[in-house]
């Protein structure tokens, strides 16, 4: 696995980011092993505001894994409560909200996110997706006799609807995790009806 090198002083805040505002919740999208929970708990943190993950909100109304949740009810069960369990985030106060691979995919997760909050792709390459993925367990769409191949597959499937997403932020292997939040942050500020300066 491939880290995020972290760096010293990381509470140590531009000033400029902390007089700023959110107005909307920010839906971090994109594949498995972007970064989304990390870059997007460190952009929360920040900015001052709650860090939210959907599926951790899911394993928690199900009092199981995402693992678990898969073998005994199935991708499309899965697939339903992470709407319903997005949707009652995105009635919340406005947040950092990370999401699972698979979620910006149906239309109507795409429209609610648009409509209540704002997309954020965290946007990788395969080669850095797999050197982050490659040795864990607790994927389970990779448990397949090639698992590589399948994620290449599940990129290529994928990105068409991670590119409607309404901001695009390119993750580098050599940026650590406060300078892909200061990255995001950016990326997110070009928005003054999601992140306005007070």
């Amino acid at each position: 696995m491939t880290p995020f090198r972290r760096q010293t002083g990381s509470d140590q805040r531009d000033n400029a980011t902390m007089a700023r505002r959110l107005r909307k919740t920010v839906v971090m999208v994109g594949m498995m092993g972007a970064g989304k929970t990390a870059i997007g708990a460190a952009v929360a943190r920040a900015l001052g505001v709650p860090f939210l993950d959907s599926d951790h909100e899911i394993e928690r109304a199900a009092n199981a894994t995402i693992p678990e949740i898969f073998e005994r009810y199935g991708e499309p069960f899965f697939r339903e409560k992470e709407s319903q369990i997005l949707s009652r985030l995105l009635d919340g106060a406005p947040a950092i909200l990370s999401t699972g691979g698979g979620a910006y995919l149906a239309e109507r997760n795409r429209i609610a996110i648009t409509a209540r909050g704002v997309a954020v792709w965290i946007r990788a390459t395969p080669e850095l997706l797999w050197a982050r993925v490659r040795h864990k367990d607790t994927r389970p769409l990779l448990r397949t006799a090639d698992p590589r191949v399948t994620l290449e597959t599940l990129i290529a499937s994928r990105e068409p609807a991670y590119a409607r997403a309404d901001l695009t932020v390119d993750a580098g292997p050599d940026l650590s995790i406060e300078a892909m939040a200061d990255r995001t942050i950016g990326v997110i500020a070009t928005r003054p009806d999601v992140l306005e300066s007070r």
